[in-house]
């Protein structure tokens, strides 16, 4: 009875993450970054996952930090947040985060300041909402499940012909 209860999370984890490959929430490159996730480190996704946001925040702050300047003048600067920001993003498959930083990006080079109050807003939101289903994922299985599941196998079942 215990492996149907398992094997009912393990799908309902699926579903979850194939719906936030579906929304645009996540890319392959979460698919990759499970991928190295093994028994010897149980926690390795959480752990990177955890670790993205927490330097996302400081970036973050540090941005606006800089945008706050009454003289803006450090496009370089702040240049190379954006550039952090949008390379940790693409790492962990962050890929709607990732889009908000080439718009980010796109207001840098035309240094739009109000285009960057609209982007730190988005980048926060959109930020809040990753880590939020992410945490639901994580926080569902609280004890191990054996066995691996090919999650873009269960996608195409599920999304390929919607």
């Amino acid at each position: 009875m215990l492996g149907s209860g398992a094997d009912r999370l393990r799908a309902d984890v699926n579903c979850l993450l194939a719906f936030l490959f579906h929304q645009g929430i996540l890319d392959e490159q979460f698919l990759q970054l499970q991928q190295l996730q093994d028994e010897s480190s149980p926690n390795f996704v959480s752990q990177v996952v955890n670790i993205y946001f927490q330097e996302s925040e400081k970036l973050l702050r540090n941005l606006r930090s800089l945008l706050m300047e009454r003289k803006l003048s450090d496009y370089k600067n702040i240049g190379i947040h954006i550039n952090q920001l949008m390379g940790s993003s693409s790492s962990i498959g962050a890929k709607r985060v990732r889009n908000v930083c080439v718009a980010f990006r796109a207001a840098s080079d035309q240094n739009n300041r109000t285009g960057y109050a609209y982007v730190v807003f988005s980048f926060r939101l959109h930020c809040c909402i990753l880590k939020q289903k992410l945490q639901s994922t994580s926080s569902i299985p609280t004890f191990k499940i054996k066995g691996r599941f090919n999650l873009m196998e269960f996608w195409l079942s599920k999304y390929a012909g919607a």
